[in-house]
Parts: structure tokens; sequence; C-alpha cells
């Protein structure tokens, strides 16, 4: 390679203006509200709009709210294969992971008490299924391939009499690799009584999810990862397979009585207008999709020249607004740092990062903790562009060759 088509050659930051806020790379951890989401979302917060209890439906304003929040339950259960009467509003897809979770051991516990999900599921899986476990229930923590896809014989060996619930994400956060959720629902079906639940926070937008055709029974999904609000969520509780949740809270019985208190308008509506804007994007052929896949192939193969270098994950299984890479020879910490005035970049999981431990989801994949540790996330979206990954290549290559060269010297002075 010659001196100018080094990564090195120019200093980062060389062609961007002074101060410049650093080019986002992280839409995998959250995604700025589209311009569009934000109009429908200010039209139902002040006195003009639509800022009725949607609960008082005795009057015209409620009615209104009623309405409005009706018209984005069948904008989100459209998107993802839904009937509107599956939609139930949370506060995000955590909360709608606990529900499912929680939901369906406390409503079976007569039955059985086996779980079984994932090493590479995300915190709020895990966590729930841990306390369960506090609690007495047994759970089954299966570990992916080396490729970070699950194996159904593997589900299908730990299926058990007393298994009530299997939890899989269809989308994996950090490495972006797509499970056969439908694939799976079929043995979870064919084990009687168990059910199947699906983490789809990642999902909306980046690939297609049919949560009826796939047999699903409860599905969480997230709004702002979308180009939605925070603060919005909703889990799909499949009306037609007859499933049956315990709550884990009491009030005014909104939401099936599963979910109570006073649904927020603004935010459900936005998420609706939000899922309504994605769903177009999530067919693998689709513009968006072809130009986010073309931006991820031209970053990693503008770093792979730089050797010791390994992507996580098997790019035919994964969505294509997700990079996730390993670096020989580099300690984790220092290339983070190194690159984070000009790169908003992660580790891992938003969720995890500030335990500054390696990536457990890595760990599972086979990666030693160094390498795990030595990891970037990059993840793309609506207004993500060459030019921005140019720039990436060009940072990453720069803080990567000096980290390693400085490493040599420290050993050769050792």
């Amino acid at each position: 390679m010659s001196d100018a088509a080094r990564p090195d050659a120019a200093r980062p930051g060389a062609a961007r203006p002074f101060g410049a806020r650093p080019i986002y790379f992280d839409y995998a951890a959250t995604t700025p509200v589209d311009a569009r989401v934000a109009a429908y979302m200010a039209e139902c917060l002040t006195r003009d709009g639509t800022f009725g209890n949607p609960g008082s439906r005795s009057h015209a304003e409620g009615e209104r709210a009623h309405e409005a929040v009706e018209a984005a339950r069948r904008q989100v259960a459209a998107a993802v294969g839904a009937a509107p009467a599956d939609v139930v509003w949370t506060s995000g897809a955590t909360e709608a992971n606990n529900l499912a979770i929680f939901g369906v051991a406390l409503q079976a516990r007569t039955r059985g008490r086996h779980i079984i999900t994932c090493k590479t599921e995300h915190k709020a899986v895990l966590d729930p299924c841990r306390e369960l476990e506090r609690r007495g229930w047994s759970v089954t923590y299966l570990a992916p391939s080396a490729r970070g896809r699950l194996d159904p014989a593997r589900l299908a060996a730990a299926l058990r009499p007393d298994t009530v619930l299997v939890s899989v994400m269809h989308v994996n956060n950090e490495i972006g690799v797509i499970q056969d959720v439908a694939g799976l629902a079929t043995l979870v079906a064919r084990h009687g009584t168990a059910r199947m639940h699906v983490d789809a926070a990642q999902s909306v937008g980046k690939c297609p999810i049919d949560f009826a055709g796939a047999g699903i029974d409860l599905m969480s999904l997230s709004a702002h990862k979308a180009y939605g609000p925070k603060g919005a969520g909703a889990l799909l509780v499949s009306a037609a397979r007859g499933v049956e949740l315990e709550p884990l809270q009491y009030g005014g019985g909104q939401e099936r009585s599963l979910r109570s208190g006073t649904v927020a308008t603004h935010q459900v509506v936005g998420m609706g207008a939000a899922f309504a804007l994605a769903a177009a994007d999530a067919a693998p052929e689709s513009a968006e999709s072809l130009r986010l896949a073309a931006l991820r192939e031209r970053l990693w193969d503008g770093i792979r020249v730089l050797g010791a270098t390994f992507r996580n994950g098997e790019p035919s299984d994964c969505v294509p607004q997700l990079l996730n890479v390993s670096f020989g020879d580099v300690e984790g910490e220092s290339l983070l740092a190194a690159v984070q005035d000009e790169l908003a970049v992660s580790t891992g999981s938003a969720c995890t990062s500030s335990l500054g431990e390696p990536s457990y989801v890595l760990r599972a994949l086979g990666r030693d903790e160094r390498l795990a540790e030595a990891s970037l996330r990059l993840s793309f979206g609506r207004f993500s562009t060459a030019a921005d990954v140019d720039h990436a290549i060009m940072v990453i290559g720069h803080a990567v060759l000096r980290l390693r060269s400085i490493g040599g010297l420290c050993a050769t002075a050792n």
C-alpha cells in the first residue's frame, strides 16, 4: 500500500470544521426522531391539538385522542404483520420484555417453571430471567454458533415438559445477526404449551418481520430505534393464539388490563408514524437497505486492510445497518478514546457501555477477552453518507496504526 493510500496518511478531522460534532455511527443505540414524526407528535401536545385523554370518550377531545391512538395501533400492527388488537402500548422494549417474561412465567407457574433463552440476548431479557431464577424458576441459556445464529437442534433438545417460555431476539443489537424466529417458533409450537417471545426492538425498518405469519406469541417493539420517540414501545400479545399474561401493574384497566395507565397520545402517535415510514425500508431489496449495505461494505473494505481485523457476525445473516469489528493488538479503552472526538461509536450495547466489561455477546461467540474488549460497533442510518464512512476509515485507521505502534515500542522497551 502506497503512503498516499495509507489510512494514516491524513490526520483525522482535516476536512471537517473545528468544533464539529462527531459523526454519528450509533444508530443501533438510538435514532434521531424524524422531522415528520416530530410534527405529528407536536399536534398532540397543545390546546389547539389532540391533547385529550384517550380514555375520556364522553366528549370530543377524548374521542379525538382515542382515534389517534387507535390509528397508531393500526400503523404499528401493519408494519409487523400483527392485528391491531395484539398491540399493547408500553414505555419501550425493556418494559415489553419484562411484561412478556414475568407475565408468562407468573400466569403459567402452576404448569411449569422452565424458561429457555440465548446467551446473546439483551440485558432486558437476561436480567428478568436471572431474577426469576432467584425466585425459583429454572432457566436454560443456549449458546449460539460462532456466527451468532442459534442452532434449532439446540433449542429442540432444551425443551422440557415444564418449559413455559422461549425468548429469542430477532436482530442482535451488537452484531446485527438475524435469527430464524419463524423456524424457532415452529419448534416451540410443537411443544404444545410453551410460548414464544421475540425481542424485535432492532427489527423494524431493518428487515422484514411477520408476527402472525411466523407464529410468534409475544413480540417486543421500540419506537426510538426506528426514528420515533424514546419512551414509547409495545408488546404484541397474540389474541388469535390465545396468549394469556399476568399483568405487572394495576389501575384503570387500559390496554386489555395488561398495562394500566393513561396512554401517552403523542408518544404512540409518534411510534405509529415512525413505523409507517420505516416499514418501506425493511425489505432487503429496498433502495435504503441497498444503500446502507453498500456503506457498510465500504467501511469494512476500508478498515480490513489494517490486518488482524475481525468481523463479528456472518454478513449474509446480518442487517445492513450494522458492522461490529474486533481489532487485534489494540487495547480497547484506548481505541475508543482515540476515535470518540471524531466518531460517535460504541463498543457494544448502550445499556452495558457503562460497565467497562468486554462484550458478553462477543464472548459468547468465542472471541477472547482482549478481542471482545477491542471492538467497535458502527451502525448506520437514514442520515449516514459515503463521506461519513470515508472519514471513519481515516480516523479508525490512524488510531489503530498509532496504538499498534505505541504497543510495539512498549514491548521493545520491556
